[in-house]
């Protein structure tokens, strides 16, 4: 697993000692940011169920003014911690022990730029933390990675990649 844009690209990151947890395939993480493209430049973003701390540490190396992570496991925050210190990235980096679908229904509209999700499969969350968004738009952009299969709340624009599947949801705004 490694940065695959932008001024860290190429570092490898260190991966969750915990046989349940799924990094994001570069490829995937790739169209990511071919769909976000300049939204991340200067971004205040979040990086909900973080595992690793790849979408957000990839968001901070293409550009993001800062990044909080969200994540409860303890492997995945011990991984992530050491992710964010061999990149350098502590001053653009909040790291928060916490679940993230809590830290989702509680923040403020507009509390980021962007968020991005990457939730475990199969439980319900990234159709929780949509659902949340839309109850209150906590960011203009929430990005949900999730399996093909798994429901997800009208509104969304999907996009697949094999069994993988990435939700993107966009505060609308009316033109002139």
């Amino acid at each position: 697993m490694r940065i695959i844009g932008g001024e860290w690209r190429s570092r490898r990151l260190v991966p969750p000692d915990d046989a349940r947890v799924r990094p994001t395939a570069d490829r995937v993480r790739e169209a990511w940011f071919s769909i976000l493209g300049d939204g991340v430049s200067g971004a205040r973003m979040a990086d909900l169920c973080a595992g690793s701390g790849a979408l957000g540490l990839e968001a901070l190396s293409r550009g993001a003014a800062t990044c909080e992570f969200v994540e409860l496991n303890p492997r995945s925050l011990a991984a992530l911690r050491r992710n964010v210190e061999a990149l350098g990235a502590g001053p653009r980096a909040i790291v928060r022990r916490a679940d993230a679908l809590r830290v989702a229904r509680d923040a403020a509209e507009g509390t980021w730029d962007v968020v991005l999700a990457d939730p475990p499969y199969g439980l319900g969350m990234g159709e929780a933390l949509a659902e949340a968004w839309l109850a209150r738009p906590f960011a203009p952009v929430l990005a949900i990675e999730h399996r093909v299969d798994d429901p997800m709340p009208a509104g969304g624009d999907t996009r697949r990649y094999g069994e993988t599947a990435i939700t993107f949801y966009r505060v609308q705004t009316s033109a002139s």
